[in-house]
Formats: structure tokens, sequence, C-alpha cells
């Protein structure tokens, strides 16, 4: 069994693509829309086949975003080495994203930096 892909709803689902496309590698497809329910949804793919479905619909709303709350905590990227974790990292910082973590080494031996990404979602770097 393998997880199939991950979802998430977003309010602003274009610049949420343009996160996971030019940050972290992805490759969109054409948008989807159903144009009864006006639900939009782009599938990003990753290089290893991962896949993210980034959703909207005009009743969508904010949550908390609270860092300690049950559910998804964050996405993990790996992107291969210290070096591109130490790149990515300064790159998103230049562009304004906070970066909440890192890089660092954690004490279960992880390389890692955590940033909050698109709509305050937590977005974690890793080897």
């Amino acid at each position: 069994m393998r997880i199939e892909h991950v979802a998430m709803y977003v309010n602003d689902l274009e610049k949420a693509r343009e996160f996971f496309t030019e940050y972290l590698g992805g490759q969109s497809n054409d948008i989807y829309h159903n144009a009864k329910t006006d639900f939009r949804s782009y599938f990003i793919c990753f290089d290893d086949g991962a896949r993210l479905e980034i959703m909207t619909k005009p009743e969508i709303c904010a949550n908390g975003n609270e860092s300690l709350s049950t559910g998804y905590a964050h996405i993990a990227f790996s992107v291969g080495s210290k070096e591109q974790v130490d790149i990515l990292t300064e790159r998103l910082k230049s562009d304004g994203y906070e970066v909440i973590s890192g890089p660092r080494t954690t004490g279960d031996g992880y390389y890692e930096s955590c940033i909050v990404g698109i709509e305050g979602n937590q977005i974690e770097i890793t080897v």
C-alpha cells in the first residue's frame, strides 16, 4: 500500500501552485474546474512520484493555523543534501518567507529547516 496523494485547501490557488512549482520543483497539471460547485484544483507532481492536490472553493476560509493542534503539522520535502537545504532556506528567507527553525541537525539526526510557506502552512526542507 502507498499514499496516493495528499490534498490541502487554499484560498489563493494560483499563488499556491506557483509556490510548489517555483520553490519545490513540482510539475502542475492543467486546472480542474467543476462549474457547478466552483471547486478548482491542481495536482502537483514531484520527481519521485509523490503528488499534492491543492484545492479551493468559494466557501473555504482560513483556519487558525495553530502550530500545535491536531491534524497535519507540515509537509516535508527532501532536497538531497545539506547544501541544498541551506540554499533553498536562504532563498525562501530572501523572498520573504519566515524561517521558524534551522537549518540545523535535530536530536534524531535529521538536517532540516522549517519555513512558514503558502497561507501559513509549515514546509520542512530536509536532506
